[in-house]
């Protein structure tokens, strides 16, 4: 989306910015630790990840028909849930339906430690939405064997080809999405968005040579769609009715139909009934259309994310991973948080890019703090902290764009954190005042600037392509890079304190930049395998942004490498001058993006934001193993569930929550299951 995925750590002050992930959020900073606040919304820990609920805020205040607005839109989103399963790989729907027979089914000894290693592979498998972990992309492998595998399989009368139950333990298909050039970005790859044989040079050359009718509107080609050869021919399986998911994408319309007959204004019934023809069709102008309409549809108190939106699986850029996120407005936040999107002109006009690269109307930006009432699909369980929609450039510039920050999805993480990690990181007593403090409110303005302003930043040069086109496989890195820039330069600026929004900001402007910088170079590598380097998106963007400020800081010693008792710390010495480097930088990505350098994009990520400092990265791990928080947090969503008279009418819709991680997971698996194992 440009999305904030938060499927991170409990550990510091900074939101990771996915904007996609691809989630996912992914919001990817994790908020501003706090001490522990045990509320109960914990409902498993296993791994590395903790489950929690999350409350729904407002939810009584609702109308009887605005809340079945809510369910038929939640119910839509479900009802698509099989399709990113599919989409992550093409054998996961049917290895998940193999775990989920053994574990109803199996009755054997259940009180060992390969059950309970089975248990937590499950569990794993239903978190990551397939077999490839969620964020790392790396084969999730058990830690049961092969022959407990085997057995669990006769016993529970469980059917499995042999050959894909090879693949749970050998080492075919081991990255889901590989972002090494060296590897082959499709042939590396396991993610289902192109057939067996289709390389990399084929599906760019099948895109670059379709144009689109309006080459000032481009189309988001191969954004709904599976490339495939048939016949030695390149051909797309388009997702639609009566296409690729069709058995899924119809429940999906049936259920957008009656939230169509609900809707809380014309605007939204129109926007919806462009979604449904979309579907129906796969008419990629239907989905401008509808973005076009949905984009303009701002009033009302309930609002959704449906459809193929982030293109962060794909190691190409095209293809959307399904989504939805249906939420509700917070009334008092969002009121805050207006200023930042009535002032958009003033920080466009302000920011440190060269003339030509500005826009000179910044249009139809909306900013609002919602509280998420369902997830699914990509958003689901790893949820994302903010969404920015639609990603079309053409269409931000024309209509604008609707930015989100998710209030009570932030909450349910601050209420989940501790301190403990964030004073082992930080260097000193003031470096950790001001985090405590400023923390979690710099994360909420960095993401409200993230969002609302990077997004909606800068324009492309004309004739330049999209930059799926010219960037390729570092347009996802290079944009949440670029917005994460925007947040960055303005979050040390007295205009923010003009605006009410803080009370002393420089002191909120060091506590954001401390945090980013240590994040960027030291704490998010908790994420990684020894010996890695870093292939998501995100965890990119913020390395190349920390350690290209860290290098062009060196002279004036901006930002000093401190070693005391074994230990590393980044220690900002002059924040003004961290400020302009910041700027220097997005004016760079800026240009990068607006002419289209993919040689320059190339060398900013290879060289700052992949290798990653093993001798670091070896003493991150070893700090951090004192912890024993997750480092991966999720949620269940509520069940919307209708309330009947005796006559059978619904009077009410009321929320209950799954006692188990499992129970939500196994109730999906009945109510939801539209596609066949193999697709």
């Amino acid at each position: 989306m440009k999305k904030s995925k938060i499927t991170l750590l409990a550990l510091a002050a900074v939101l990771l910015f996915s904007c996609t992930a691809q989630q996912k959020m992914t919001s990817e900073s994790t908020p501003q630790e706090q001490s522990v606040k045990n509320d109960g919304n914990s409902i498993d820990r296993f791994a590395d990840i903790e489950v929690l609920k999350y409350q729904v805020p407002g939810w009584s205040d609702l109308t009887l028909k605005e809340k079945e607005y809510v369910y038929y839109l939640s119910q839509a989103g479900y009802a698509g849930r099989d399709i990113i399963w599919d989409q992550n790989y093409k054998h996961n729907l049917t290895i998940r339906r193999a775990l989920e027979n053994i574990y109803q089914n199996y009755s054997g000894n259940k009180d060992t430690e390969d059950w309970r290693n089975f248990e937590i592979y499950l569990k794993r498998v239903w978190f990551a939405n397939g077999i490839h972990h969620h964020y790392s992309n790396e084969k999730m492998k058990p830690t049961f064997s092969k022959a407990y595998f085997e057995q669990l399989l006769k016993a529970s009368n469980t059917k499995l080809d042999a050959q894909i139950a090879d693949i749970l333990f050998n080492n075919v298909d081991t990255k889901k999405v590989n972002l090494d050039l060296s590897k082959g970005l499709l042939q590396g790859s396991a993610v289902n968005f192109y057939g067996d044989g289709v390389t990399s040079d084929e599906a760019e050359k099948f895109y670059a040579q379709m144009k689109s009718p309006d080459a000032e509107r481009p189309l988001s080609t191969g954004l709904n769609s599976k490339l495939v050869k048939e016949n030695g021919k390149l051909t797309e399986r388009v997702w639609k009715s009566g296409g690729m998911y069709g058995a899924a994408i119809d429940q999906v319309i049936n259920w957008l139909e009656k939230a169509k007959s609900v809707a809380e204004n014309q605007k939204q019934a129109n926007a919806l009934a462009l979604l449904i023809q979309y579907y129906k069709t796969g008419d990629l102008k239907k989905w401008d259309d509808y973005n076009t309409a949905w984009v303009s549809a701002t009033d009302g108190n309930i609002d959704y994310i449906n459809g193929f939106i982030e293109v962060y699986n794909d190691p190409l850029g095209h293809k959307g991973s399904y989504e939805s996120v249906v939420q509700i407005k917070d009334f008092d936040m969002s009121r805050k948080m207006e200023v930042v999107s009535r002032e958009a002109q003033w920080f466009e006009d302000h920011s440190p890019l060269l003339p030509q690269h500005k826009k000179k109307n910044v249009v139809g930006v909306s900013y609002k703090t919602v509280n998420v009432a369902s997830e699914a699909g990509d958003s689901s369980p790893s949820t994302p902290i903010g969404i920015n929609l639609p990603n079309a450039d053409w269409i931000r510039a024309e209509h604008g764009s609707k930015s989100v920050s998710l209030g009570n999805i932030i909450d349910a993480y601050n209420n989940a954190g501790s301190s403990g990690r964030l004073k082992e990181f930080v260097n000193d007593d003031e470096e950790l005042r001001l985090a405590e403090k400023y923390g979690e409110l710099s994360s909420k303005l960095h993401t409200a600037l993230h969002e609302v302003v990077g997004h909606a930043s800068g324009q492309i040069n004309p004739g330049v392509g999209t930059p799926k086109e010219t960037l390729k496989s570092y347009a996802s890195t290079m944009e949440e890079g670029r917005a994460d820039l925007v947040g960055l330069y303005f979050l040390y600026d007295p205009k923010l304190q003009e605006l009410g929004l803080v009370d002393n900001w420089k002191d909120m402007g060091k506590a954001a930049y401390d945090n980013y910088i240590r994040n960027g170079l030291m704490m998010q590598l908790v994420r990684l395998e020894p010996g890695a380097e870093i292939e998501e998106s995100h965890m990119r963007n913020r390395q190349w942004v920390s350690a290209w400020v860290f290098e062009k800081g060196k002279k004036d010693n901006v930002i000093e490498k401190v070693v005391r008792n074994g230990k590393t710390y980044f220690n900002i010495t002059d924040y003004d001058k961290l400020h302009d480097l910041f700027g220097q930088l997005l004016r760079e990505t800026q240009r990068i993006k607006s002419e289209g350098d993919y040689n320059a994009a190339k060398y900013l990520v290879e060289n700052y934001g992949v290798k990653v400092d093993q001798a670091i990265h070896k003493e991150v791990l070893a700090r951090n193993a004192q912890f024993k928080e997750a480092p991966y947090r999720g949620f269940v969503n509520p069940y919307i569930t209708p309330v009947k008279d005796t006559s059978g009418k619904v009077t009410d819709y009321i929320l209950k929550y799954p006692k188990t991680f499992s129970e939500q997971m196994l109730e999906y698996a009945k109510e939801y299951s539209f596609l066949p194992d193999n697709n």
